[in-house]
Order: structure tokens, then sequence, then C-alpha cells
């Protein structure tokens, strides 16, 4: 019997390492080691970012919950000594060492908690630009998360899927935007099921707080007019985060 991997296998395997990294489940020395892979394996980097996309918009899902305040002061001297302890030479990761930040998002549940036991245990190399603004979105049925978008920068944003999106022949996602005080719906162009998107925002104005995302099943092709005409798929709405 062969034991050669394949490369799916070893995909596999890089995303399940990235996502024990993310949740805080392995040893320290197991740790430390992905850390040092990631400055050298772009691909293990690339799939930390994916798994901390993921789970960190989960956080908006649940309503918050202000803990004690001897729990924050816990937090905050775990922080602190976090902070102590990373070599001069790493980058500080502002986003992820936030105490502001995981006060916005406190008692989200299971998510920002394993998020939390991670942030407190582990240095990150070579960080992404935290987003200003994420959206869970999800289906109207049954409110589960199908695709995440992030704004890193107000000249664009990113569309990134969460779960397989099932689309029927002849028929098309299509991604739409719509802000308190707009007219009505903007496009943001077509969408191809299980993969990232970048979408400009520079004929856009800024994004706001609580602007409406919403996906929709349209014609092959897209909306025959300005406006969505098929049904909602996922739908969210915009959390503004820094």
């Amino acid at each position: 019997m062969s034991t050669t991997s394949t490369p799916e296998d070893r995909h596999d395997a890089l995303h399940a390492l990235a996502g024990d990294y993310v949740l805080g489940t392995l040893p320290a020395a197991r740790r430390r080691e992905v850390e040092s892979r990631m400055a050298l394996e772009p691909a293990l980097r690339v799939a930390v970012e994916a798994w901390e996309a993921r789970l960190l918009p989960l956080t908006v899902l649940a309503p918050p919950v202000e803990p004690s305040a001897p729990l924050w002061e816990r937090i905050a001297r775990s922080v602190d000594a976090a902070e102590a302890a990373r070599a001069p030479a790493r980058p500080r990761r502002d986003w992820w060492g936030s105490l502001s930040l995981w006060r916005g998002l406190a008692g989200a549940g299971f998510a920002a908690a394993a998020i939390l036991a991670t942030v407190l245990a582990r240095q990150m190399a070579l960080p992404p630009a935290a987003p200003q603004y994420l959206v869970v979105l999800v289906a109207p049925q049954d409110k589960a998360p199908g695709w995440v978008v992030q704004a890193r920068s107000p000249q664009s944003l990113d569309l990134i899927p969460l779960a397989p999106t099932a689309v029927p022949p002849e028929k098309t996602l299509q991604f739409w935007t719509k802000a308190d005080g707009w007219s009505g719906p903007k496009s943001l162009g077509l969408v191809q099921p299980g993969q990232v998107i970048q979408v400009p925002l520079d004929q856009l104005p800024p994004l706001q707080p609580n602007q409406l995302f919403e996906l929709t099943l349209e014609p092959a092709g897209g909306s025959p007019l300005d406006r969505p005409t098929g049904p909602i798929q996922f739908i969210g709405r915009a959390v503004k985060v820094a």
C-alpha cells in the first residue's frame, strides 16, 4: 500500500493545522513551529488568515453579554503579559491586542472565546491589515452564515465564502449593497460560488455602519434591472470594528 501523500492530502493537512493554530488548541512548541513556518510558507500564512476571517465575524451572530469587572482585569493582565513577552523584532498586532475590541465582542460564545484564547497565547508574524467593517451574510431561512464581507480599506472589500453555495443552472449570484439615504441598491457585481472576490468601492459613497449587503439569485448575466429581481440567498449588515 502506497503511503505517498497527494496534493489534496497536503492541502487538507495544512488547513487543519491552520485551524488548530487559530483556535489555540496546539501545544506551545507546536504553535511556535507554526509561527516560524508562516514567515517562510505563504500558503500556511494564507490558510491561517482564512481561518481568522471565518471565525472572527461569527462573534457578531450572538447578543453581547457584559463580563464582570474582575474578568476584564484578568484579561487586561493577560494582554499586558503577552505584549511584554513579545520579542522586540516582531511587529505589534494592534487589532488582535486591542482590549476595546474584545469588549465589543464579549459574550459572543465559543468562537469569541476560542479566538480570545488564541490572542492571549500566540504571537503572529506578518499580520494583515485589520478590517474596518465586517458583514456576516446569513441565509434568511435558517440564519446559517454563508459569506463574510471584509472591508480593510475605503477603496475595496473582500467577499469570502464560508460554505458551499449551490446555484441552479442558468442562474447566477449577484452582490448588492444599500446604505441609509440611498435611492436604491447598487450592484457590486456577479459572484462565482466558492471563490473569494475583491470589489472596488471607488464609485460608491463611504461605507456606513448598518449598511445592507445581500446576495440574490438572478438570471444568467445578472439582473435585467438596476435592482434585485430574484430571491435573497444571503443577507447581512455592516458592523464597524476599526
